[in-house]
């Protein structure tokens, strides 16, 4: 896997692990404890996703695979009826 390729992933990953992590902090089995400790865990992740998603905006556009297409002036005649 390529660098943008890895970073991508763990973008998404800890996307998901946040996404997961606020419908368990919504359970209302949840201890005090397990609460504190899931919002301590989510501001860490929360923390490396920032960064995560910094290092992907400041990383160089990607080239495009199809070269782009150069449109030409048509060469024009006009044509008269006589």
């Amino acid at each position: 896997m390529t660098q943008p390729e890895v970073l991508d992933r763990n973008i998404r990953e800890l996307q998901e692990w946040m996404r997961n992590a606020w419908i368990q902090l919504a359970d209302p089995t949840l201890t005090a404890f397990s609460r504190r400790e899931l919002r301590n865990q989510m501001k860490q992740h929360g923390a490396d996703l920032r960064q995560y998603l910094l290092a992907a905006s400041q990383r160089p556009p990607e080239p495009s695979a199809a070269p782009s297409k150069r449109f030409a002036k048509p060469e024009l005649r006009l044509l008269a009826w006589s």
